[in-house]
């Protein structure tokens, strides 16, 4: 077993890729500077995603993805990522696809497969 936790939201127990897909919902969903003790932890996705969905935002905000992952998950590797339409409720994702390294975090960069997630990001209205 690489990686244990729990469920956020529920918590019930978490193992391997599920922790890590919840550990990369946090990143992308935390301000930049929301956390007190940490206050570097988190994405600029919160910047953008008001924004009118012009070319130069959509990069920006897979710019911001591939920047918070790569710091503070190394047990993902971003090998692409996409905007979704996550709902009629205007909701968008963001689809990620990358490699899975169980033991990332501790320096063993094995890979186990590739994984997908969709994050959802919802704006601040």
């Amino acid at each position: 077993m690489a990686s244990t936790g729990f469920n956020r939201e529920t918590g019930e127990l978490l193992r391997d890729f599920d922790h890590v897909r919840q550990s990369i919902g946090v990143i992308l969903t935390t301000p930049i500077g929301s956390r007190v003790m940490r206050r570097e932890f988190g994405s600029e996705l919160f910047d953008l995603i008001d924004r009118p969905m012009t070319d130069r935002v959509i990069l920006a905000i897979y710019a911001a993805a591939v920047m918070a992952i790569a710091r503070w998950e190394p047990r993902y590797a971003l090998t692409g990522c996409r905007l979704t339409r996550s709902g009629a409720d205007g909701v968008i994702g963001l689809e990620l696809n990358g490699t899975y390294f169980p033991r990332g975090h501790l320096g063993d960069f094995t890979p186990a497969g590739d994984q997908r997630i969709i994050v959802p990001i919802r704006g601040t209205a």
